[in-house]
């Protein structure tokens, strides 16, 4: 061979081996998934620092409120959690903690760990781990990380070689709800572009906490923190039960620790009264309508601003209805908005989250998911079913409320003790047997748990209405029993457990039609649970808020947490919000008032003030009975003696106070007062913590909620008032119903009337008969 070929040769080898390698470093590094279009990747990445964080969630947080254990025939359970749109995950790792059973057969026995039904890893069960907690620490491969996410656990468990029962009880594995899912997550870089709003502001796949600023110049008018109230209860109604904090700040950006930090902004400005960073006017020029802008944020590229502009406070507002009412027409870094119209005014009772009470509701309406209503598994999972009501239903001494349930499963091998067990807010209500028929087509279930406890498929299911709240919790518990193995000492037999499915079908219906709206207030619960009264109204429309004449951040943020905390429970946009700083004015308008601050001068001359707080001094009076809080749904027209004014207490301090008060409006009968009460922002940070906090939330009750750093303390003093209205005929018997005495001499009365009516109709018939024959 010529030295020549010698040297290609080696040349062409030479290459060979750089180019194998070069392809085995590029298959080594893992491939992130495919980035969204909104993404931008950067012109020179090796010379950016791209923000990234690390992010670990508990099981427990993720919705596992206790362990889970695993058995032979139950041996699988799923994990949800999501990822941000905005980000991609560069590293992932699951760290278990499980128990197995000491009686397992160990390396035979295993976990297998699948993520989004790709297997990620197994995990062989040793033989010191046996009835020991253990940790184990499970690489998951990123590329397989999307926005929605399923982990799921598969036990396979072996307790001897020959002859297993499926349904052993030495066959478990308690996993913890401490193991934990670690993510590393890296944040992508966003085009200015309008068609995902709202994205990067809200996120439905965060479950955090949304921590949204808000941005005006300095003193901000009523119109604009109008503005910003729409807004922020429309991204209250979107966190929903994740919580919105809105931190304020006047006349400056958000503070970023670094150009790679994140953090969205909206900012509010007019032509007229702008933050001082918009004032370059060749940058940002004076608008002709309503306009929203997607910006960079000046000093950190991967923050995002969202500038809400106008002519004036009008404009403002339009633009923020605009962003809740219209987010998908928008696109492109900047829009101008026409019009915004009301064709059609809400009505009471209406709001989105709440069960609808003017007609038989279907599940189908009732889920979140889908596939909700089915299960599987010889120990399936329970169908819950969450149902909102507004907290003035009048349930009281009613014959329930009518539960028609149709359902399907697979019919057992015999009639065995397979059961349906239905429950309300954990109590139980009845049980359902599953009998081995056929169950290609619907059944109707028709119970009388109110008349008898026996189960008849011909009566109605009556839901006691005793237990029906707010908030409350349908759940339905499919129970099957099988004989699944049958081994013996002399004769070894298997059966692999059948696929047992089981499924609520979604036109089955709940009727609340037909009751009546009627509370007692003052109820404080009735407003930290579901914002009544003024919820009462979806969009708000009967509410006005009053708020001081000089206000700060703080304050601001007081205003928009309040307003989003509301459409959290109504799942619907403040739109109709009206925002005063009168109060002469506004207390005699027909509308429910939150008050925000001090009391008005009037209010506070009232004789049957039960609470002050001022600077220098505070007042506050104790009812005879000051054992507790009762519910005010559950109490009786006349259960207010032990309430009234007993002993008055008068204190100065210095530490942070504020309070949440309840009043009837002194204008107007069917209206209600709610104070947010407090003196500085010391005080409203003690407010915002408290709704922001569902512990303290669930604290608030009675007439007055003191809040302190100690927590909350709730009374119920002074007079009560009706809300909503009742026939005169169930009013009458309402209010005699804790009076028997008086009832009873009623009936007495009402009888000897009657006789004597009688008596003189016989005496005027046998009269008349004498006269007729003479």
């Amino acid at each position: 061979m010529s030295r020549l070929s010698k040297k290609n040769l080696l040349a062409s080898l030479a290459l060979m081996t750089f180019t194998s390698q070069l392809v085995a470093a590029q298959l080594a590094l893992p491939t992130p998934p495919a980035a969204p279009s909104a993404v931008v990747q950067t012109s020179d990445p090796a010379t950016q620092t791209l923000p990234s964080w690390t992010v670990t969630r508990s099981f427990e947080q993720l919705g596992r409120a206790s362990d889970t254990l695993l058995l032979g025939i139950n041996s699988s359970e799923q994990v949800e959690f999501s990822l941000r749109r905005d980000r991609i995950a560069t590293d992932a790792r699951l760290q278990l903690q499980y128990t197995p059973s000491p009686s397992l057969i160990p390396t035979v026995s295993h976990l297998r760990i699948y993520l989004n039904d790709v297997l990620a890893g197994v995990v062989p069960i040793e033989k010191d781990q046996l009835g020991r907690q253990t940790t184990q620490q499970v690489a998951l491969d990123p590329r397989l990380i999307a926005d929605f996410n399923r982990l799921r656990l598969e036990f396979v468990g072996h307790y001897t070689d020959i002859c297993e029962d499926p349904a052993n009880n030495t066959l478990w594995i308690n996993i913890s709800r401490a193991s934990e899912i670690t993510l590393q997550e890296q944040a992508l870089s966003l085009k200015n572009d309008l068609a995902f709003f709202p994205l990067p502001f809200f996120d439905p796949r965060n479950s955090n906490k949304l921590v949204l600023p808000f941005v005006f110049a300095d003193n901000p008018t009523l119109g604009e923190q109008k503005a910003a109230a729409i807004l922020a209860s429309y991204f209250g109604s979107q966190s929903n039960w994740r919580g919105a904090e809105f931190p304020v700040l006047f006349n400056t950006l958000p503070s970023v620790q670094s150009k790679e930090a994140t953090q969205p902004s909206i900012v509010f400005a007019t032509n007229d009264h702008r933050p001082a960073f918009l004032s370059d006017l060749e940058k940002y020029p004076a608008v002709q309508a309503p306009v929203v802008q997607l910006i960079d944020h000046p000093d950190a590229p991967y923050s995002k601003i969202l500038l809400v502009m106008g002519r004036n406070e009008e404009d403002l507002a339009t633009a923020a209805k605009a962003l809740a009412l219209g987010g998908q027409l928008l696109r492109g870094q900047r829009a101008t908005i026409d019009k915004v119209q009301t064709l059609q005014p809400r009505k009471p009772y209406d709001a989105p989250a709440w069960m609808r009470t003017d007609r038989p509701v279907r599940f189908a309406e009732l889920i979140t998911y889908p596939q909700q209503l089915q299960v599987s598994g010889l120990q399936p999972r329970p169908i819950t079913l969450d149902v909102n009501l507004p907290p003035d239903l009048f349930v009281w001494r009613n014959q329930g409320i009518p539960l028609r349930t149709q359902y399907r499963y697979t019919a057992p091998s015999a009639n065995d003790d397979s059961r349906l067990n239905i429950s309300l807010n954990d109590q139980f209500i009845t049980s359902l047997p599953l009998l081995a028929k056929g169950t290609s087509s619907l059944e109707e279930l028709r119970l009388a748990v109110l008349a008898n406890d026996s189960a008849n498929a011909t009566d109605k299911l009556i839901v006691p209405s005793l237990k029906i709240g707010d908030r409350n919790r349908l759940r339905f518990d499919f129970n099957f029993a099988s004989t699944v193995g049958s081994a013996q000492r002399d004769r070894c037999q298997t059966i692999l457990p059948a696929d047992t499915q089981a499924i609520i079908d979604e036109d089955s219906t709940i009727d609340l039609s037909g009751y009546h709206h009627y509370i007692n207030m003052p109820d404080l619960k009735a407003f930290a649970r579901s914002g009544f009264p003024f919820s009462r109204m979806a969009d708000m429309s009967e509410s006005i808020v009053v708020i001081p004449k000089q206000t700060t951040p703080t304050l601001v943020s007081t205003l928009l947490e309040s307003v989003a905390s509301i459409s959290a429970r109504t799942g619907y946009p403040a739109f109709a919000l009206r925002l005063s700083d009168d109060w002469n004015s506004a207390s005699k308008e027909d509308a429910d008032l939150l008050l925000l601050g001090q009391l008005a001068p009037d209010l506070r001359d009232n004789p049957d003030m039960n609470l002050l707080l001022q600077r220098q001094h505070d007042m506050l009076v104790q009812p005879y009975n000051n054992s507790g809080i009762k519910e005010s749904n559950r109490r009786g027209p006349n259960d207010v003696d032990n309430n009234q004014p007993a002993n008055r207490v008068e204190v100065s301090a210095q530490a942070p106070i504020a309070a949440i008060m309840g009043m009837q409006s002194p204008h107007h009968n069917q209206r209600s007062i709610v104070a947010l009460l407090g003196n500085d922002d010391a005080d409203y940070s003690l407010i915002r913590e408290t709704l922001g906090d569902s512990g303290k939330l669930n604290a608030v009750a009675g007439s007055v909620a003191l809040i302190r750093n100690s927590g909350v303390y709730s009374q119920l003093v002074g007079d009560t008032y009706y809300v909503g209205s009742l026939p005169w005929w169930l009013l009458l018997w309402y209010q005699l119903s804790e009076h028997p005495v008086l009832l009873a001499a009623l009936a007495v009365i009402s009888i000897l009337l009657t006789a004597f009516l009688l008596w003189r109709a016989l005496r005027w018939a046998a009269d008349r008969r004498l006269h007729k024959d003479e």
